[in-house]
Formats: C-alpha cells, sequence, structure tokens
C-alpha cells in the first residue's frame, strides 16, 4: 500500500526547515529509525553532503538517522533495502537527471508501490507525479525522459501562487503557464500552495495542511479544493 507524504515546501515563511512537517514525517517514518536521502535536487547548488548534513539536523529531533543515497556504492539496491525515502527540493531537471542516471527511478517506483513510506518536498514532490512538466524550474540540465514516478494520478505544480490584483509585474502567471500545459497535454494538476501537502495512503489521497490546493483540468475552468479534501478520483 503505498504511503506518501507530497509537500509542497520543506519551509513556510516564518518557519524553519522541515519544522511545520515534523509531527506528520514522525507518523510517516515511524516503523523505522534510518531514513535514505535523495539531495540531488540541490537548491542554491549546494552539495550533496551538506544538503545531507542540513536534513539530518532536522531528523535528529525525531530520533532518526539520515544518509545521503550519493554514499552508497550501489544506489539501486540502498533503495530496494530502504526502510523510508525523503526526496528534498531543489531544481527538479537536475533531480530527475540525476535518477535515471544512477537508474533508481524504476527501483523507486516499484518501492513505492510496494509501500516504502516516501517524503517528498519540492522537486521531491514534483516527481511524485505523472511527469516533471509542470515543474516551475530553468532547465539547466536535459533529463532523458520527463516521465517520473507516477505515484499519483496527476501532476503536481508545488510553491503554486495567485495573481496578486493590481501588482505592476506584467509576466506570465502559474496559472497562465499551466493553460499552457493543457493546450498540449491533458493530465490534471493540483497547484499545492506553501504548508499544504497530500496524503496517500494506497489509493487514497487527501489535501491535508492549512492553504486550499487549487485544481486545474483541460478544458475546465479551475478550482478550489479545501483542506480534507479528497482527490481519490482522478
Amino acid at each position: 500500500m503505498k504511503n506518501l507524504i507530497v509537500a509542497s515546501t520543506s519551509t513556510i515563511y516564518g518557519g524553519t526547515y522541515l519544522d511545520y512537517l515534523l509531527e506528520t514525517v514522525s507518523d510517516l517514518f515511524a516503523e523505522t529509525d534510518e531514513i535514505i536521502f535523495i539531495p540531488y535536487a540541490r537548491p542554491g547548488g549546494i552539495s550533496h553532503d551538506h544538503y545531507t548534513e542540513k536534513t539530518s539536523e532536522v531528523f535528529k529531533k525525531i530520533n532518526k538517522k539520515v544518509r545521503g543515497i550519493h554514499t552508497f556504492e550501489n544506489p539501486v539496491e540502498a533503495i530496494q533495502h530502504a526502510k523510508g525515502v525523503f526526496t528534498g527540493g531543489g531544481n527538479t531537471f537536475v533531480l530527475v537527471s540525476q535518477l535515471y542516471s544512477n537508474r533508481i527511478m524504476q527501483p523507486l517506483r516499484e518501492a513505492i508501490y510496494k509501500g516504502l513510506p516516501y517524503l517528498g518536498t519540492s522537486a521531491g514532490s514534483n516527481i511524485c507525479g505523472l511527469t516533471m512538466q509542470t515543474t516551475n524550474d530553468m532547465p539547466i540540465v536535459y533529463p532523458p525522459s520527463f516521465k517520473t514516478l507516477g505515484a499519483i494520478p496527476f501532476n503536481i505544480n508545488p510553491h503554486y501562487l495567485d495573481p496578486i490584483p493590481g501588482i505592476k509585474h506584467m509576466g506570465e502567471t502559474r496559472e497562465t503557464r499551466i493553460k499552457e500545459y493543457h493546450t498540449q497535454n491533458s493530465a490534471p494538476i493540483i497547484g499545492l500552495r506553501e504548508g499544504s501537502w497530500l496524503e496517500v495512503k494506497g489509493d487514497d489521497i487527501t489535501l491535508r495542511g492549512i492553504p486550499s490546493a487549487r485544481v486545474f483540468e483541460q478544458d475546465e475552468d479551475p478550482y478550489e479544493i479545501q483542506t480534507g479534501t479528497s482527490l481519490s478520483h482522478f
């Protein structure tokens, strides 16, 4: 049975790294003391070691050990034997490229479908969808495929932002970009605002957190859903 937390962000405004999720994360990883961390997305270009160390310090608060997947000689075997996995945020193009080059995209998908507890934030949540095509990130590398884990039956747009009335910025809004996506693709998209996440238990998918989320479907007007809403119908 799938067991995932798919979060918009690791850090909400005014908070610290993962603090708003710690209780939820502790429940997710209740059956294991060691988490494999996938630091490939490298936010701001930080090193794998630095990113893993930062994450490890936070997980000590809930008595969990963290080991970066980059330290394993065989990352495929590491995933196959993992009891819990966390993929952090950063650049989704870099993350997906590394998952493919290290041949762990498919093993990670298989492990998730067998019940591996999985936490994703930002880029780590993007890869839970059907493809990474609704990321907000710059394409600084070229992955071999946009196809990702398919652990949920739609795509994610993390850090979703609403248009701000009266703002002088004349660029595209997130909603505009998503409309462009739907001229070429049919997959639904969930715009996850900061402080929200999806709880996935088997085939049940539920919006959690404080803010509402925005749902986009091809040829339909976007609409809001409130926390506690099921998304299992997709």
